[in-house]
């Protein structure tokens, strides 16, 4: 049986970690991070980062090499979301580095655009140990940093990258395969769900479907894709 105190621990935490994020609104379960739009507080996204890099919310910021907050264009029209740094994001500081990194460069470029065009983050600031899917408890104490990005880079289109980061922001257990294709609303910002490029490299044959979806996006910001391009 849950012991009462622990569940209280775990809500001061959770309101604690919104407070540093700039958020004042309680958020307690994954149906309100999906609904709910955080108060707004005057911070930039600097500074943000300066206290994801300080926070000491759960058990991840004991095993993690360096936080990664994302990057990219401050400002971007189209930002990424994945699930969770990697071991090379981990070693690195920056998201989507590795093989994985690589493949969603050329994904970013078929359509036109450069890495530093877009802004490219995940649900979790740190790396879950040997890569294990997120914890429920990991989710709410680091949710407010990803709500507050969001709300500062202002993008009008959010790729969500693979079944965790989809289901999760969408607040769903829909399978990734009956989500992508289409525009859900997050926020009152276009969110398009799509598979991880790391699912790409163990299954080619997807990338086709990744590529229809990376041109209803384009078409959406008003890109013109290259006509050179071919789906990565």
């Amino acid at each position: 049986m849950t012991n009462i105190s622990d569940i209280m621990n775990s809500v001061k935490k959770t309101m604690e970690a919104e407070e540093l994020a700039g958020v004042k609104e309680l958020i307690i379960d994954r149906e309100k991070m999906t609904k709910n739009k955080p108060t707004k507080k005057n911070i930039t996204l600097p500074e943000l980062k300066e206290k994801v890099s300080a926070c000491r919310r759960c058990s991840l910021a004991e095993t993690n090499t360096n936080y990664v907050f994302g990057d990219g264009n401050p400002k971007a029209d189209l930002m990424f979301i994945g699930e969770a740094p990697g071991r090379e994001e981990d070693k690195q500081g920056l998201p989507f580095v590795g093989r994985a990194g690589k493949l969603l460069t050329m994904i970013i470029e078929a359509i036109g655009l450069k890495r530093e065009d877009v802004f490219i983050g995940n649900i979790l600031k740190c790396r879950p140990p040997d890569n294990r899917n997120p914890l429920p408890d990991e989710i709410a104490m680091c949710s407010p940093y990803l709500i507050k990005q969001v709300e500062l880079i202002k993008p009008k289109v959010i790729f969500a990258l693979g079944k965790f980061a989809a289901q999760t922001l969408l607040n769903t257990e829909t399978p990734i395969s009956k989500l992508r294709g289409k525009f859900y609303d997050y926020q009152g910002i276009k969110l398009m769900p799509t598979y991880h490029p790391a699912y790409l490299l163990r299954n080619p044959g997807a990338k086709k479907d990744v590529w229809i979806d990376m041109q209803v996006v384009a078409k959406e910001l008003g890109l013109k894709v290259p006509r050179h391009k071919k789906q990565p």
